[in-house]
């Protein structure tokens, strides 16, 4: 009788020593799981990588004002702007080389052995230059447009961007002119496109 009570009095008491560990473990599995996503989980604060925090010099921060100009800069509207003006001006120059080194600037093809004078010469020079500088605007804008829209659409800047914008540029300069010089300008323009980005990237 005395050995079914000890046995009985030592069941219950292994019952409740489990019991009292049971829950410690649990509890220390919850605050294990806790300290985890406090160190790498979502809970984990980000801390301020500053060049002032990592010992470098310390950058201001921006105004709303400087906010919106960076905004106004990185538009499709601004870079078609500043593309076309570029492209303005680099054709016009590259109009104005060409126009230099051509013999036959200023002659009059009704009397082609009339010397041409300073004047004329100066005038050929400058219509050559301004049909450049407008070709050169024209291709420019669309190019840079349509690579903004489509860098835009894709939520990546990489070289397929250029490509396509160049295969768009192209082609719609090329339709003008027929089914078939609209396919071998998209796919001149996209190889020129995709020859530069290679260059430069």
């Amino acid at each position: 009788m005395a050995a079914s009570t000890g046995a009985a009095d030592g069941a219950s008491s292994d019952m409740q020593a489990s019991a009292s560990v049971g829950p410690g473990m649990d509890g220390a599995s919850i605050q294990y799981s806790m300290i985890l996503d406090h160190l790498i989980g979502d809970k984990r604060p980000v801390k301020d990588l500053s060049p002032g925090v990592m010992g470098g010099l310390p950058v201001p921060i921006k105004s709303d004002e400087q906010k919106m100009i960076e905004r106004g800069m990185e538009s499709c509207a601004f870079k078609t702007v500043l593309a076309c003006v570029g492209g303005f001006v680099l054709g016009g120059a590259f109009g104005v080389f060409t126009a230099g080194i051509d013999t036959n600037v200023g002659f009059d093809p009704k009397d082609p052995l009339r010397t041409p004078t300073a004047r004329e010469v100066l005038k050929d020079m400058g219509q050559r230059g301004m049909s450049y500088a407008k070709n050169f605007a024209i291709v420019g804008a669309m190019f840079s447009c349509t690579e903004c829209v489509i860098e835009s659409h894709r939520g990546k800047s990489d070289w397929k961007n250029a490509v396509y914008s160049g295969c768009v540029t192209g082609g719609a300069i090329g339709f003008r002119a027929g089914v078939k010089a609209g396919v071998l300008g998209c796919g001149g323009f996209a190889a020129f496109s995709a020859a530069i980005e290679y260059y430069l990237r």
